[in-house]
């Protein structure tokens, strides 16, 4: 595309009103609930591993009657101890730790961790690849500059306990002497392992917020539509009880108009009353009719109906949309009418979505489609712009962050394939996006169900 053209698309994508738009703080749980963890959890695991570590140091001393440093390492195990004592005083249990606490906690932890292992031995104590767990624990919850300091420090941590440490207690009378070759191959194992590890729970905890946030995303459509009918109903009812009286005011303005000589002072009060009156009726009788849209004749939507509605928002944008319905191929004469499908919010949103999305990258025309046979329908959404690279499709439908520019639709979020993914599988639904075959180009998404699935039956309504 040229630049005019990028120009252009950028201009029609700030025209449209986002369907799904999240906040870019609702991502990857920065500065949300989702990644701040609680203060208990951290003094719970605390409290796990000094029990674990007073487990081992006594049992080293006094079970195998190994000769360690015994006060010194309990009094680098009731440092821990002590940070969890103050930590429970001062905080209630279900405060949430900041990132820079959760950082700051585990940065204590490593520095613990890696001093005990200094007095037992250093490297060559077999533990010494326990370092692994507090990074691991912490990178999960942690922005990515914190987890990559925590890392940093534990491969400082590991270079001195390379360099400095007090010999492995060893049997008495003897001396285990490990050759300098496998001490360093010891570093590297433990240091490989650690970057491995606090790098997949970093990315773990990462995809993990985003599923997290894409669902609640997902969940806050479906209760924008929800409440939206609810007002509908409420609407409808509320028109219908100020039915009666309106209508008797309308009455007697009528009869006092009657009554009322022309010439006289009130006939034009009185007629103006009666007007106002039949036009408030008239108000009353639309929002009846737009709150009985949940009834059995509106709840059914034909296919045709369907593809227009998702796609009336998106027009007047300088984007020829085109849509078509007719039967499969190799189907015709099978069904000589268009299905009627349930009118579901989750379709709703979810199509209007993808019509939006092809909407900002097409050049000059759309196509929505709708094929169906007996047995099945399915909805195309085709655009003429450059496609899908070749980076993003095979993401396409997972909780990612697009590399869209900022003033497009959403803010840039590419959670939105996923949402709309995630609201047409719970109707049944199967999503696969490709890009169209040379010479032509640009992106199609291709939507199915089984009709069994989502066919209105006769007489069926949404209450």
């Amino acid at each position: 595309m040229t630049q005019t053209d990028n120009s252009a698309a950028n201009e029609r994508a700030n025209d449209i009103t986002p369907l799904i738009d999240l906040a870019p703080e609702g991502l990857a749980g920065v500065g949300s609930v989702f990644g701040r963890t609680r203060v208990r959890t951290l003094v719970s695991l605390r409290w796990i591993a000094v029990v674990g570590q007073v487990f081992a140091v006594l049992f080293v001393y006094y079970g195998l009657g190994y000769d360690l440093p015994l006060s010194g390492c309990l009094a680098v195990i009731s440092a821990s101890a002590w940070v969890n004592v103050v930590l429970t005083a001062l905080h209630p249990a279900q405060r949430l730790a900041s990132q820079k606490e959760t950082a700051l906690q585990s940065a204590f932890d490593v520095v613990q961790l890696t001093t005990l292992i200094g007095l037992t031995g250093g490297l060559d104590n077999p533990f010494s690849f326990m370092i692994v767990a507090p990074v691991t624990v912490a990178a999960s919850r942690l922005r990515p500059g914190y987890a990559l300091l925590l890392l940093g420090l534990g491969l400082v941590c590991l270079g001195i306990l390379s360099l400095i440490s007090v010999p492995l207690p060893w049997i008495e009378g003897e001396t285990l002497s490990l050759p300098s070759t496998y001490r360093w191959g010891l570093f590297a194992s433990v240091a490989i392992g650690l970057t491995f590890f606090a790098v997949s729970s970093w990315r773990t905890g990462r995809d993990e917020a985003r599923l997290v946030r894409a669902l609640e995303a997902a969940e806050e459509v479906l209760a924008k539509e929800q409440r939206l009918s609810a007002l509908g109903a409420l609407s409808a009812a509320t028109a219908h009880e100020l039915g009666t009286p309106l209508a008797t005011i309308h009455l007697v303005a009528k009869e006092l108009q009657r009554a009322t000589d022309e010439k006289s002072e009130t006939y034009e009060d009185v007629a103006l009353i009666a007007e106002q009156a039949e036009r408030c009726r008239n108000i009353l009788r639309q929002i009846s009719r737009r709150g009985e849209a949940s009834d059995a004749a509106h709840a059914k939507l034909p296919v045709l109906a369907l593809i227009k509605e998702i796609s009336d928002p998106h027009a007047g944008l300088g984007i020829d949309i085109q849509l078509s319905s007719e039967p499969l191929e190799g189907h015709v004469g099978e069904t000589m009418f268009p299905p009627e499908i349930r009118r579901r919010p989750e379709i709703i949103h979810a199509l209007g979505a993808f019509v939006e999305n092809a909407v900002s990258f097409a050049e000059k025309e759309v196509q929505v489609a709708a094929r169906w046979s007996e047995e099945e329908l399915r909805i195309y959404i085709i655009d003429d712009g450059p496609g899908f690279s070749s980076t993003v499709l095979p993401k396409l439908g997972e909780p990612y962050l697009s590399q869209r520019g900022e003033n497009q639709i959403g803010g840039g979020m590419g959670l939105g394939f996923f949402i709309a993914r995630t609201l047409l599988e719970r109707t049944g639904a199967r999503m696969k996006p490709y890009n169209r075959r040379a010479p032509a180009k640009g992106a199609v998404v291709r939507i199915s169900w089984m009709l069994n699935t989502i066919r209105a039956a006769p007489g069926w309504s949404e209450e």
